[in-house]
């Protein structure tokens, strides 16, 4: 067997999806899975209050996103996958993010499928992938134990965050390994530690996610005791099984992140830009007139732009010199990190700016989409990608040292 193969995309009868939406999407590249996002997108922007009031994903969403081929987006291209690109996965989730921030969260992380799965065995693979759009969800960080036993591992876990999983078709859990009941430890003294895959239906799922922003993600807890994973559904992202740029480094996961912040930034300000010669000042001046709405709206502009040109500068840096097949710098690592952190940072900021300008009409979420857009910037700031603690890593990097951060 050579891979998962798939002749046409999943279907259900009472999808609401595109006539064209519902062939076959096979052998699909970029350009025509944006061109059905972006027929797709006015339906998502439609129920983004749905969406976060059921604070998941609705399933008939899920399937008109799978009809878009989104899902695929990384899965290799012998196997008929689009293998997009780092800069390429990029666009397309700032333009899902541009309709719906959570749904494009949502989209980032399932269509990981395509990592996970070209870390496996083709045979492996194929077993859990049988369709090369199904949806992978979880947490790598090792919060489980994964006990060695005769062809695989027994896993216990409690996983966090766990984004997309009440959607999910195969669920994803870091573990540290165990021989004969101790944490097994590598060469360098270092616990070893796999990332176990399995059906959605060998974990238990608890509603843990009530949040500020990002509601529609469902993020929540996961669970599973006892559970038998065979080896070959086991990998580490520092053991690539294909040589090819999306596969040789652990930052693969999270070098598309910066497209959720630059699509929900870019959709804060074109909303703005829409309700311009709808609005007027206290002294009656039109807000197309008003020097502080063109000034906020110009600095807007500007950090978008700066935080957009950074993000996809450094990732083709990376991927350039992986295609030339080295590995990056630490200083492009450290350009990588930075620039995503900053887009993550920007977005709140343009977020917050244009939530001021419109004042108290954006309090209202009937009335305008910067209050959810404030609310989701601030959570997605809390990924760690967003946090600080990138700056220090970054830190390390530039001074030469290594931190041994996965997000670096």
């Amino acid at each position: 067997m050579t891979g998962p193969a798939l002749l046409r995309a999943d279907t259900d009868t009472d999808t609401d999806t595109d006539t064209d939406a519902d062939t076959a999407v096979d052998a699909i590249g970029l350009d025509e899975i944006l061109r059905r996002v972006r027929a797709l997108a006015p339906r998502i922007t439609a129920r983004s209050e749905e969406i976060e009031d059921a604070r998941r994903l609705p399933r008939d969403l899920v399937e008109a996103l799978r009809h878009c081929g989104v899902f695929r987006a990384t899965m290799p291209a012998e196997w008929g996958g689009p293998q997009l690109t780092s800069m390429e996965q990029i666009a397309l989730i700032e333009e899902v993010s541009a309709a719906d921030a959570a749904v494009g969260w949502c989209v980032m992380i399932g269509m990981d499928s395509g990592i996970y799965a070209g870390h496996l065995t083709p045979d492996a693979a194929a077993e859990l992938y049988p369709r090369l759009d199904l949806v992978t969800a979880g947490w790598v960080a090792p919060a489980g134990q994964a006990h060695e036993t005769a062809g695989g591992y027994i896993v216990d876990g409690h996983w966090r965050f766990g984004s997309g999983c009440t959607h999910a078709d195969v669920i994803a859990g870091g573990c540290t390994v165990y021989r004969d009941g101790k944490p097994l430890l590598d060469d360098a003294g270092e616990p070893v530690t796999r990332i176990v895959l399995a059906p959605a239906a060998s974990f238990a799922f608890e509603d843990t996610w009530h949040t500020t922003g990002l509601a529609g993600t469902g993020s929540c807890d996961y669970t599973t005791e006892k559970l038998f994973v065979p080896a070959e559904h086991t990998l580490s992202f520092d053991e690539p099984r294909r040589d090819a740029p999306m596969y040789r480094r652990s930052d693969t996961v999270v070098r598309k992140m910066p497209g959720v912040p630059l699509g929900l930034a870019r959709s804060a300000i074109d909303h703005v830009h829409g309700i311009v010669d709808q609005r007027f000042e206290g002294a009656g001046v039109p807000w197309r007139s008003s020097r502080h709405v063109q000034a906020v709206l110009a600095e807007c502009e500007m950090q978008l732009t700066v935080a957009r040109s950074a993000v996809h500068a450094t990732v083709e840096a990376v991927w350039d010199r992986l295609v030339a097949g080295g590995q990056p710098t630490r200083k492009e690592r450290a350009d990588a990190a930075l620039a995503r952190y900053h887009a993550f940072r920007s977005a709140r900021i343009i977020a917050t700016a244009l939530y001021d300008l419109v004042g108290g009409d954006a309090t209202h979420r009937s009335r305008t989409p910067l209050d959810r857009a404030v609310r989701d910037s601030t959570t997605a700031c809390q990924h760690v990608v967003g946090q600080r603690r990138i700056l220090e890593w970054s830190g390390q990097l530039l001074l030469g040292d290594e931190p041994g951060a996965a997000f670096v």
